[in-house]
């Protein structure tokens, strides 16, 4: 049993209004409509590696106390009870490529894509969210993608962003790639910018090199992520840049986080020794067509952790509110659909119906992409972690999420609507 002492200590901390934080920016406007204290009894917890059936307290917006004994708290604690039957506790998921003001653009200004709006992310398990710009990087710009994430954030969700879009020179607030990381705090590295793609710059080495520089030295002085996070396109050219960009210079490999790497099968394998060399890969969940030359995420991480490369080097991310957009021979959108961040369970759920413990597939989805995000408590079920957390049903649905401990949906009903949500 927790001593009575400690639970008073702890209650009386959790009680107070949490400061906001670079790891728990959910907490920086809401309204405090939430019992002080969450007591949830039998989950079978995967944090990500699986801890068997727990018991966990949230409040203040984190994790207090995780144990199997039920702890004895004092009644005159304003505690709520949720018993959640033996469900898969997960932490929440992080979606680290999100268009959070809408995409496209592509085939002119009626095929820009519409912000998600705040549950179309609980609903889908997710979290914490990092959004980008990415073709049209003019027409909508970084003070757009920065009130975005304000709101997001305001609506009770984690999200941060990335300066600059597609095209070179980056779209910033300040003038640089390293003013905007370290300056706007929301900001933590640059992206996504286009390589191997007819919409892009056609960025030199030089240029890229300049660009890495920059976020680089920025996450140094603020211990943010400081990478470029790269669109991929289905260039031939693949991942050359990138190799060049280690091969000639003393930059970390981790600065270069290469997105799409799903998109074509053989930039699936430069992706593969890239991480062997220490860059951090992003596959996408996105649709594939039967024969397509590409793998769907699951099928690509499946292949990942049986190919022997480090198993923290890979990320799932779902392109949600971006164009999902086919092109012509000359370079004409022919089609387009709309990422949607519900691909990452789906994804999780195929992998799982495939063999693969959920203990080894989670990672991707969670603590991989916060390492590296430099993301401190998220990711993770741990006592002091952030309490981000997402309960599954049977068929590996979201059933209930709490973000910050505050709970957006409950036995899979919406809890919580962003401000314009019907």
């Amino acid at each position: 049993m927790w001593p009575r002492s400690n639970a008073l200590m702890v209650g009386a901390a959790a009680m107070r209004r949490a400061a906001p934080s670079m790891s728990n920016p959910a907490m920086t406007e809401h309204p405090t409509d939430e019992p002080a204290l969450r007591l949830l009894l039998n989950a079978q917890v995967y944090a990500p590696q699986a801890l068997g059936r727990q018991n966990l307290l949230l409040g203040g917006g984190k994790i207090l106390w995780m144990g199997i004994d039920t702890p004895d708290l004092p009644a005159q604690l304003p505690v709520e009870t949720i018993d959640l039957q033996g469900r898969r506790l997960i932490p929440g998921l992080i979606d680290g490529h999100v268009h959070v003001t809408g995409g496209g653009g592509e085939a002119g200004f009626r095929t820009r894509v519409p912000a998600p709006m705040l549950s179309r992310y609980t609903r889908a398990g997710v979290t914490s969210v990092v959004g980008l710009l990415g073709t049209d990087d003019l027409a909508r710009g970084t003070r757009e993608l920065v009130a975005g994430i304000y709101a997001l954030r305001e609506e009770g969700l984690n999200a941060w962003g990335y300066c600059g879009g597609y095209h070179l020179p980056p779209a910033t607030l300040t003038g640089s790639v390293r003013g905007d990381v370290v300056f706007i705090e929301p900001l933590i590295g640059v992206g996504e910018i286009a390589i191997s793609d007819h919409r892009s710059s056609q960025p030199t080495l030089d240029e890229l090199l300049k660009l890495a520089s920059e976020a680089h030295v920025a996450g140094l002085m603020t211990n943010k992520a400081g990478i470029v996070h790269l669109h991929l396109g289905d260039g031939p050219r693949g991942l050359e840049l990138v190799r060049q960009a280690l091969d000639i210079s003393e930059l970390p490999a981790r600065v270069f986080n290469p997105t799409h790497v799903n998109r074509r099968k053989a930039l699936f394998e430069e992706a593969v020794e890239l991480a062997r060399r220490g860059c951090h890969v992003d596959l996408t969940a996105f649709p594939v067509e039967e024969g397509e030359d590409a793998w769907t995420a699951e099928e690509a991480l499946i292949r990942y952790l049986d190919s022997g490369a480090p198993p923290e080097r890979i990320s799932v991310s779902s392109d949600a509110g971006g164009c999902l957009a086919c092109f012509d021979e000359h370079g004409r959108m022919c089609g387009m659909g709309v990422g949607e961040s519900g691909a990452l369970l789906d994804c999780l759920n195929a992998v799982l119906a495939r063999g693969v413990d959920l203990e080894r597939a989670l990672p991707a989805f969670t603590l991989n992409p916060a390492r590296l995000l430099r993301l401190p408590g998220k990711g993770l079920i741990a006592a002091g972690a952030d309490a981000d957390l997402v309960a599954l049903d049977a068929n590996g649905a979201a059933f209930d999420v709490f973000i910050a401990g505050r709970a957006h949906l409950r036995d899979g009903a919406v809890l919580r609507r962003g401000n314009f949500e019907a």
